[in-house]
C-alpha cells in the first residue's frame, strides 16, 4: 500500500476537525516504522461502552468521508469492555475502542491490548490528560462522578439532602442509594477510587460496611442504575440516591423549566478522563486511526456534553449554554494517580468484593 493511501482516511478527517490543527493523523508511522506497513480493508468495527453516543449525522459523514462499512460493538460497561479486550486478545473485537477510563486504563495498557497511536496536533488541553507516556490512549472526554440525588423525592418526603460521603452511610438515608459495582463498571470503580481517596487504604473497607449497613443497593452498570433504579430519571425506580455524573442533572430539566429535577452533590465526585485507542491486531489500522482524529475534531467534541454528558477534553470548543448552572464541574474533586490506581485496582476490587457482596 502505498503512503498516499494509508493516510487517506486520516486526512479526510482534517475537514471535520476544522482548525484544530495540523491534519489530523498526518505524519503519524506504525509500530514498525512504516506508514506503509498499516493495514486498511473497508471495514472498520469500534468497540465501545454502552453509554457511547455521537449523533447519527456525524457517523454518517464519518463513514461517507471515509469510504468505510462502521460497525459499532458495545459489550458493557467501562469495565466490562476492558475485561472483554483483555479476553479476547488473541481474536480482536474490533479495531478500534472507546470508552477505556482512568481507572481502567493502566489494566488494558498492561495486558498489551492497545497499539501506541497519538494523533497530530493534539491540543494542549488533550495532552495534558494523557494516561502514559507511549500515547496508548488519548483523551476524548472527561467530567465528574458523583452522586445525583431526586430533588423532588428528597421535597416531597421532607428529607435534607445529603451533601458529604458520611451523609450516606447515616440512617436517614437508608435503603435510598444505589451504586454500580466497580469489577463492571467504570463509574462504579471511580466512585470506589472517590472512598479511598477520601478515607485512606485503611479506612475505606470500613466506610463501605458502614454503607452496606445502611442498606446499599449495587447493580452491575451506569445504565441499569442511572435509568432503572434511580427515581429522577426515566426509569421512575425507587431510590432517590445514585452514582452518577456532575453534569446528569442538565438532561433532568423539564422543558421550559428553570431547575433541574436532580442535583450533583458535589463533595462526593471523582475526576474520570475517557480514553479512544487503537486495538492491537486492527485489521483495519488505518481507519482506526482515523476514527480516533475524528473523535478529536471539533464537530465530536462539541457533540459530547449533549450526548454522553461528558465535558470534551478540548476545552477550547464552546460548552452549552445551561451547563454553567445545571453541570459544574466538582471544585475539589477526589483524585487518586494512574499509577495507585493501576497498582492497587485489584486489590481493591477483590476486598470490596469480599466486604459489600460476601
Amino acid at each position: 500500500m502505498s503512503i498516499v493511501k494509508a493516510l487517506t482516511a486520516s486526512t479526510v478527517l482534517a475537514v471535520l476537525a476544522g482548525c484544530a490543527g495540523a491534519p489530523a493523523g498526518s505524519g503519524s508511522v506504525s509500530a514498525s516504522g512504516s506508514p506503509s506497513a498499516l493495514t486498511e480493508p473497508k471495514q472498520l468495527t469500534v468497540v465501545t461502552h454502552d453509554s457511547f453516543a455521537i449523533s447519527d449525522e456525524l457517523k454518517q459523514q464519518f463513514a461517507q468521508q471515509t469510504g468505510y462499512t462502521v460497525t459499532y460493538v458495545a459489550p458493557g460497561d467501562g469495565g466490562a469492555l476492558v475485561n472483554q479486550l483483555i479476553l479476547t486478545k488473541d481474536s480482536p473485537l474490533g479495531d478500534v475502542v472507546f470508552g477505556i477510563d482512568n481507572t481502567f486504563a493502566g489494566r488494558a495498557i498492561a495486558a498489551g491490548v492497545l497499539s501506541p497511536y497519538t494523533p497530530a496536533g493534539l491540543p494542549a488541553s488533550v495532552a495534558q490528560l494523557q494516561a502514559d507516556e507511549a500515547g496508548a490512549l488519548t483523551a476524548v472526554d472527561f467530567g465528574d462522578v458523583c452522586v445525583n440525588a431526586d430533588r423532588r423525592w428528597f421535597a416531597a418526603n421532607d428529607l435534607a439532602l445529603p451533601v458529604t460521603l458520611d451523609d450516606l452511610a447515616k440512617p436517614d438515608y437508608q435503603d435510598l442509594f444505589v451504586v454500580q459495582n466497580p469489577a463492571s463498571s467504570s463509574p462504579g470503580l471511580a466512585w470506589l477510587a472517590a472512598t479511598v481517596a477520601a478515607k485512606g487504604e485503611s479506612g475505606y473497607l470500613d466506610y463501605w460496611t458502614a454503607l452496606k449497613a445502611n442498606r446499599v443497593t449495587v447493580v452491575k452498570g451506569w445504565t441499569e442504575a442511572y435509568s432503572t433504579e434511580f427515581s429522577g430519571s426515566s426509569g421512575k425506580g425507587s431510590k432517590p440516591l445514585v452514582v452518577s455524573y456532575s453534569t446528569s442533572p442538565a438532561f433532568e430539566v423539564p422543558k421550559g423549566g428553570k431547575q433541574s429535577n436532580t442535583v450533583a452533590l458535589l463533595q462526593t465526585c471523582f475526576r474520570q478522563v475517557e480514553y479512544a485507542g487503537v486495538i492491537a491486531g486492527a485489521r483495519n489500522e488505518v481507519g482506526a486511526r482515523a476514527f480516533v482524529d475524528f473523535m478529536l475534531s471539533k464537530q465530536v467534541q462539541a457533540d459530547i456534553p449533549g450526548q454522553m454528558y461528558m465535558y470534551p477534553a478540548d476545552t477550547s470548543v464552546e460548552l452549552p449554554e445551561d451547563w454553567k448552572q445545571f453541570a459544574p464541574l466538582s471544585s475539589t474533586p477526589f483524585t487518586v494517580p494512574a499509577d495507585v490506581i493501576s497498582a492497587n485496582r485489584d486489590t481493591w476490587i477483590r476486598d470490596w468484593t469480599a466486604t459489600v457482596i460476601g
